[in-house]
């Protein structure tokens, strides 16, 4: 079990005390717009980068996907790109990469951002966004050239969707 939401350096051991594998980090990361490395620096030191997960919430902009914190409004001037994923690999195991121009809108994956995914070799990531059918999911592993995870979450019956079903993805892609 990951753990995300409001963790910093002053809690993050105490979740993984309590029993979760990872902590995932958002808004903490972030001040003024920008990466607050000597904030990851501490936590990695605290926990180890082996048990950090980035959230990097893409909103989609002129010049590339931007992260965007604190609920999805403020955009950072951090944009997404090989060389960012490269250099924030240091402090994390993986990513949790949201789409927030699509999540929640059951109306298909952002096929750009999960390219770019696709296209990095470097840690583990997982999609979050507009995932409504198995063809998006097959959309996913083609892109991401069968690296990247995804998860789903109001398309699937379990939320009150009825486009995927929680029993489907389970017989078709293993148990949780």
């Amino acid at each position: 079990m990951q753990l995300g939401g409001g963790v910093t350096i002053d809690n993050a051991a105490g979740w993984l005390d309590a029993g979760a594998s990872h902590v995932v980090l958002t808004s903490w990361v972030f001040q003024g717009g920008l990466i607050r490395t000597d904030r990851l620096d501490a936590l990695r030191s605290e926990v180890g980068a082996d048990r950090i997960v980035l959230d990097l919430s893409c909103r989609r902009r002129p010049d590339g996907y931007v992260i965007a914190t604190d609920r999805w409004q403020t955009l950072t001037e951090e944009v997404v790109t090989h060389a960012l994923l490269d250099r924030l690999s240091a402090y994390c195991a993986e990513f949790l990469v949201h789409a927030v121009d699509v999540e929640g809108l059951v109306s298909g994956i952002d096929p750009d951002l999960m390219a770019l995914l696709g296209s990095w070799n470097g840690n583990p990531v997982t999609y979050a966004g507009g995932i409504t059918t198995t063809q998006d999911i097959e959309l996913i592993d083609d892109l991401g050239h069968g690296r990247v995870d995804f998860t789903v979450g109001s398309a699937l019956d379990l939320f009150g969707g009825s486009s995927l079903r929680y029993a489907d993805l389970v017989r078709r892609y293993g148990s949780p």
